[in-house]
């Protein structure tokens, strides 16, 4: 047989399987001491559901409401020399689509926090 990742013998190990033996610990070992109730988890991941399904709502509305649906009447609102509808569906879709990355990573970090997961 081989040896393991880490020198020692494998001892009946089939070759090539990394074992936490000795020295090869994980580098935070505090995270194989925390564990969270199941309680906590179904929490944190209706929090989590919750906040995707609300930032798919806006992005629906968006890119399939503002520009198509609406594309109409919007169109009859001038906007620098551009029609409403065609300026939504060209460029204010894409800044809607930009921050809602940053409200979602902005958000993820207070849930994560309030449920004890963050990485800090």
């Amino acid at each position: 047989m081989g040896e393991q990742k880490n020198g020692s013998s494998d001892q009946g190990a089939e070759e090539g399987i990394y074992h936490h033996e000795g020295g090869n610990l994980p580098t935070h070992g505090h995270h194989d001491e925390e564990t969270l109730k199941e309680d906590v988890v179904r929490l944190y991941w209706r929090a989590n559901l919750k906040l995707l399904g609300g930032l798919l709502v806006i992005w629906f509305v968006v890119s399939f409401g503002f520009s198509i649906l609406f594309v109409d009447v919007l169109n009859e609102i001038p906007l620098f020399g551009f029609k409403l509808g065609f300026w939504w569906a060209q460029q204010g879709a894409i800044y809607v689509f930009v921050a809602l990355i940053f409200v979602y990573v902005v958000l993820m970090k207070r849930i994560e926090r309030r449920f004890g997961v963050d990485d800090d």
